[in-house]
């Protein structure tokens, strides 16, 4: 739904890193998909989610599975009426 202000388990201020996650995953994406046909086979890769939480300094691992866990669903929901009435009436 909406990503909680703060880590469930320790309580550090998350919530404000959300759309820097997202932001900070989707250039990493876009950089490794031009980038694929340089890359050695051998070389061990750090995935684009980890590169981005540690950009954003999300160190313990309870904070990092809250971001990397969450659902946003809050776009779907809004497509819901909540009053119950039809739009044809």
């Amino acid at each position: 739904m909406i990503i909680p202000v703060r880590c469930f388990t320790c309580g550090k201020v998350i919530g404000n890193k959300w759309n820097q996650y997202l932001d900070l995953v989707l250039a990493s994406y876009d950089k490794k998909g031009a980038e694929k046909d340089e890359k050695d086979a051998e070389e061990d890769e750090i995935t684009a989610e980890a590169e981005a939480l540690d950009a954003l300094g999300l160190v313990r691992y309870c904070c990092r599975r809250m971001l990397m866990t969450h659902v946003d669903l809050i776009e779907k929901l809004l497509n819901y009426n909540t009053l119950g009435e039809s739009e044809g009436s």
